[in-house]
This record gives structure tokens, C-alpha cells and sequence, in this order.
């Protein structure tokens, strides 16, 4: 049975009560006190990704300082484990007020806008039953992968094989690696961070992987910042100032990928290297594609690398034939022996939360649709998303996209308008319309594999997410909210201009 959840009517439902769901929250309450916001999040608590996830050793794999929070100084290590991040978004919804706005248990179901009322009819689920609410504007900030059920590969014999498989997403509370022969599968950040923290239960653990991927050692401490603390420098300072030394040498040496990718290549092996010593084959970290053509995880003191030196680790470079009773059969003919397989695999793309949108009772399908700078699509009135950087910190983007948020708010309050869609320009209308991504430039399998969910773009235009944060920062700020791109209207459906708002 439905029924209203509040009579009130929303100015913003913020959908998430992650990284990026918070953040929004702090934007619009610190910076627009009069609207009545509120955060629906599907979980029982905050943190989203660092919530869901709770396999041994989890951790960011990019630095605190700017993947925290703009306005609140960082002042853990550079790479922090989820109870740390955890923490650190706790202290921040409490000394911003924020509790009273996130509402947990609350899961959308759908969200139908009325070009009649300029309304969203939202409909979710609670433990009391389902339940509906209205709003002017959806900012959705669930993130971009599913939460339930993490990404496994359908490989041949899986039920054949007598042990226990586990995808790291759903790790369970009980599992007892202790003696055991385990193999993990994969390759990225979740594997080199698993890998180490399980080895010494485990009589031995093979991370097994179809191919190598890029990754970058070193301590977990900015001299820096320990430097600055040592001089007793104000946090907020040292926050700012170490903020932006990362975003500077991580723009540096992104574009050093594209402009001299051997010399990057180079150093990276170098840098696994020293952990694994002049003898040992590093085919098995060399990649076959450009520096940066898929995410670059750190790898606090090398641990990964320090346990397969020390042999509580091994890895093994090949493609799997099929599951075995009593392991993994390889290409090669070989069998990997295994007790427990772990399948470090990745995560299935789902735009949105794959929340059904519907607008005047039609369903939008995404994926016919382009998508305004990452941030709004084409024809979808009152509706906001966040979509982070792959190669810088999520959170960055959240911060841009707060600030442009509340000014387009205020922005509609002055031309007295109801509604705002992005639409396509009679002069770019014959424009083609490509994949979300450039393959050519990134191309992660979760990427490559959920690409049909996602809205198309206009390469080199503003319809597309440049993923560039350099160019971002400075060029969203510039935003021109009387662009012909957008169009207003008023409660009645009539059109309304900075010309029009300015005669009345």
C-alpha cells in the first residue's frame, strides 16, 4: 500500500548518503537555509562505498586530502582504511547538523516527474512499507556501481568446485581463512589490498590475474604535512596547502602518462621493483596499455609487493580455463589448488541506482540521451547527479558540483522559474553521439561492460564529462546559467528568460 510520506513538498531530495550525499547536504545547508532538503539513503548509515565494503584491510586507494572533504581539513595518513573515512564523514554530518536531514532505510523505487505540478513524485521503500514523497529537484548522489551484488565472471565449472567462493563485496563475517590454500582473482586496487591483509591467516595465497595493472608504492605519510605539523601551522592551512600540492603533481604526471608514457612506465616497475628485488619476473606488473589508460592504485609501503618477496604470496599471470573440484585449471594446463577462491573482479555500473525515472508517465531510457558536462541530461527537468573523476578524487567534483548547485538555485528563486532542462541546441542536433567515454582514453572493464546504461556524448562540447578537474575547476564556476542550452519555466509551464524575469 502507498501512502504520503509528508504532506510538505521537498525543494531538494538528495538521493545517497555517501560521499557524495553528504557533501551535498553540507552545500545546500550551510549555503541555501531557506530550502527544505532532505537525504534518502537505502542503507542503515552513512558512507555508502565505505560502508558496503568491509573486507580485510579496505582502504582508499587516493590521498585524504583530496578525497576529503574541501571544508574540513584532513589529518590522518594519505591513505585512509573505511573506519578512518568512516570517522572522519561522522565528525562532519555532526558539526554541520546534518543528522536530522538523512533519513536511513529509505529506498527509491521510482521517481516520475509531473510537467504539470513541476513536481517528482518519488516512491520508496521503508521498513513501515512504501511510501511516497514530493519534490522540485533530485540531486542523485547513490554513486555509480551496485551495492547489492558485486561483478563475477560466469566461468565454466563454478559448481563443480568443493570449496567456498567469495566476491570481496560480500565478504562474510565468519569465513576462517586460517590454513588454508586461497586464490584471488583479479588484478587492481581490491586485490593488492586483500592480498596483504589476509597472507599470514592463509598457509598461502596466490593472487591469480589475466593481466597486470599499474601501481605505485610507497610510505603512507606526506613529509609535508608532518613537516608543517612539526612547525605547528594552522590545519586549515596545512589542509589547503598540501590539497593543492597533490592536485598539482597528480596533474603533472597525468599528463606525463599521455606525453612520455615509457619514461612513466619506467619509473612505475622501478618503483614495484625495489620491493621485489632485481630477479623476479616483472612481466607479472608490466601492462600491456598506457599509464592512466585505467586507474592507478597506491600501495601504502609496498605491502603487496613486501609480502610475495617474503613468499606469503605468489602471482600468477594467466587466463582461466575452467573451475575444477579442487581449484582453478588455467590456459596453460596448469591447476591452481585452492580451499577458498576469491573473486576480486570488480563491480557492475548502474547509472543512477538504475532507479526507474519516468517523465508525463513515459520511462527515459539513459542511454538515448547525452549527457550535460557529467552532471545533468538532455531533456530531464530539475534533476542533478554526481559523477567523480577517474583520475583524481571523487570528492573533488562533489565540492564543484555543490557550489554550482547552489548557485543555479538561487538562479531559478530570481527568474521565478519551476523548472530547468538542458537541451540540445538546434545548431548541435546533427552533432553524432558517442559512448560516455572514449575507450581510447579510459577503458576499465566495469566501464566497457555497463556502457549501454549510460547517457551518450558530444565529444569535444560541453555534452560530454571532460573527467578533466584542472579544466573543471575553473570552467564551472563560468557556467552561463541564461545559456541557450537551458530552458526555464514557470509554474504554468510558460517560458522565463533573464529578460523577462528583469520586465516583471
Amino acid at each position: 500500500m502507498t501512502t504520503q510520506a509528508n504532506t510538505d513538498v521537498l525543494d531538494v531530495l538528495i538521493v545517497g548518503a555517501g560521499i557524495s550525499g553528504v557533501g551535498a547536504a553540507y552545500h545546500l545547508n550551510d549555503r541555501c537555509p531557506d530550502k527544505k532538503i532532505a537525504v534518502f539513503e537505502a542503507l542503515d548509515g552513512f558512507g555508502g562505498t565505505w560502508k558496503v565494503h568491509t573486507y580485510p584491510g579496505i582502504r582508499s586507494d587516493s590521498d585524504l586530502y583530496t578525497f576529503g572533504y574541501r571544508d574540513k581539513p584532513w589529518t590522518g595518513p594519505p591513505i585512509a582504511t573505511a573506519e578512518e573515512i568512516l570517522t572522519y564523514m561522522g565528525e562532519f554530518i555532526e558539526e554541520n547538523g546534518l543528522t536530522p536531514l538523512i533519513h536511513y532505510n529509505h529506498k527509491i523505487t521510482k521517481a516520475a516527474w509531473s510537467s504539470a505540478d513541476k513536481l517528482y513524485t518519488v516512491t520508496y521503500e521503508t521498513p513501515d512499507g512504501e511510501q511516497t514523497v514530493r519534490t522540485h529537484f533530485l540531486w542523485m548522489c547513490q554513486g555509480y556501481y551496485d551495492l547489492d551484488k558485486g561483478y563475477t565472471p560466469d566461468w565454466e565449472g563454478m559448481d563443480s568446485f568443493k570449496g567456498e567462493i567469495v566476491h570481496p563485496q560480500n565478504w562474510p563475517d565468519d569465513i576462517d581463512l586460517t590454513g588454508k590454500k586461497v586464490v584471488c582473482i583479479g588484478s587492481g586496487a581490491t586485490a593488492a589490498t586483500l592480498v596483504p591483509n589476509i597472507a599470514d591467516q592463509c598457509d598461502h595465497i596466490t593472487l591469480l590475474q589475466r593481466s597486470p595493472t599499474y601501481f605505485v608504492p610507497g610510505r603512507n605519510v606526506n613529509e609535508l604535512a608532518d613537516e608543517l605539523r612539526r612547525l605547528e601551522i594552522n590545519e586549515d592551512w596545512i589542509h589547503t596547502i598540501i590539497r593543492k600540492k597533490v592536485l598539482v603533481d597528480q596533474h603533472e604526471f597525468t599528463a606525463r602518462a599521455k606525453e612520455e608514457p615509457e619514461a612513466v612506465k619506467a619509473e612505475l616497475l622501478e618503483g614495484v621493483q625495489a620491493f621485489l628485488g632485481e630477479d623476479f619476473d616483472m612481466s607479472h606488473f608490466t601492462p600491456t596499455y598506457r599509464p592512466w589508460s585505467q586507474r592507478i592504485a597506491f600501495v601504502p609501503d609496498g605491502d603487496i609487493f613486501q609480502g610475495i618477496a617474503a613468499g606469503k604470496a605468489s602471482v600468477v599471470t594467466d587466463h582461466i580455463d575452467r573451475f575444477v573440484p579442487e581449484g582453478i585449471k588455467l590456459k596453460s594446463g596448469d591447476v591452481l589448488e585452492a580451499d577458498v577462491i576469491i573473486t576480486a573482479t570488480g563491480f557492475n555500473l548502474k547509472f543512477l541506482g538504475n532507479i526507474p525515472f519516468e517523465i508525463d508517465g513515459e520511462a527515459v531510457d539513459w542511454n538515448e540521451r547525452l549527457t550535460w558536462r557529467g552532471m545533468m541530461v538532455e531533456g530531464v527537468p530539475n534533476m542533478t547527479f554526481v559523477f567523480g573523476y577517474f583520475r583524481a578524487s571523487w570528492t573533488l567534483r562533489v565540492d564543484l558540483l555543490g557550489d554550482f548547485m547552489v548557485r543555479l538555485l538561487q538562479h531559478m528563486d530570481d527568474l521565478g522559474a519551476a523548472e530547468i532542462r538542458p537541451e540540445l541546441p538546434a545548431g548541435q542536433r546533427g552533432e553524432p553521439r558517442v559512448s560516455w567515454m572514449d575507450p581510447e582514453d579510459f577503458n576499465p572493464g566495469y566501464l566497457t561492460r555497463g556502457e549501454h546504461e549510460m547517457p551518450k556524448r558530444i565529444a569535444r562540447s560541453e555534452w560530454q564529462h571532460t573527467q578533466d578537474y584542472w579544466h573543471e575547476k575553473d570552467a564551472l564556476p563560468e557556467i552561463n546559467l541564461d545559456s541557450d542550452v537551458f530552458v526555464y519555466e514557470d509554474e504554468q509551464g510558460q517560458p522565463v528568460t533573464k529578460r523577462s524575469a528583469d520586465a516583471a
